[in-house]
């Protein structure tokens, strides 16, 4: 595989022990896109990118590979894991079903604040769109999740949510980067907001469901038109 320019957007917290610092600058970078899925991780420029040793970059990957975020392949050595389809099914699946029920518990709960509030951020969405702005994109369609999973009330239900949030980030990111699907993303969203705004349960949480599946679908046409 091509390998890839790592003058990347990494920086490093100087208020951590050192091996910390690496193995969460390291992380943060695979869960927000910045090292894709099969980039190579050369321990010499990573050591330079971040002022620091090999030794602490040897260290922070072999944890990212028992995180499964990082694989060693033979001859090539660490890469960043790909993402399976199987992968990206399994967490989805469970992500669907916790949006489903968020989406119709946050019907009992939310008031007129936060229905401007999720406004608010689907303009802010549909703005950054429009200027190809990926990273606000990615904030703003964070914001809009939350604010519906924080309204249900229930506190084991985001414990849950909040315990599958970084699992989501990686494909999040290889969903949204397609800006083709933005205006579906906005159309979904508001389709949900309406359908809180009615407090119609069982119809907001088909919304959010049908939601997270057309985001698995999007996904997956992303991985194969990858492997092509």
């Amino acid at each position: 595989m091509k390998e890839k320019d790592t003058n990347t957007n990494m920086k490093i917290n100087e208020y951590l022990p050192l091996r910390d610092i690496v193995f969460q600058t390291l992380r943060k970078a695979i869960l927000n896109g910045e090292l894709e899925p099969g980039e190579r991780l050369m321990e010499t420029q990573l050591g330079e990118k971040l002022g620091v040793s090999r030794t602490p970059i040897r260290e922070a990957i072999r944890k990212l590979e028992l995180e499964g975020l990082v694989v060693m392949v033979p001859r090539k050595g660490a890469q960043v894991a790909q993402f399976t389809e199987k992968d990206i099914e399994d967490v989805l699946q469970v992500r669907a079903a916790l949006e489903a029920l968020s989406a119709k518990l946050a019907c009992r709960h939310m008031d007129e604040r936060s229905f401007l509030k999720l406004q608010l951020i689907i303009t802010e969405y549909e703005y950054a769109a429009k200027e190809d702005d990926i990273e606000v994109m990615i904030q703003k369609d964070i914001e809009f999740h939350d604010t519906i999973a924080l309204a249900c009330k229930n506190e084991k239900l985001i414990q849950l949510y909040n315990n599958m949030r970084e699992q989501v980030q990686r494909y999040r990111i290889a969903y949204l980067k397609n800006t083709e699907e933005s205006n579906a993303v906005i159309a979904e969203h508001n389709e949900i907001l309406n359908a809180l705004k009615e407090r119609q349960e069982e119809v907001a949480a088909g919304l959010a469901t049908k939601h997270i599946e057309t985001q698995c679908s999007s996904i997956m046409k992303f991985i194969h038109s990858k492997n092509r």
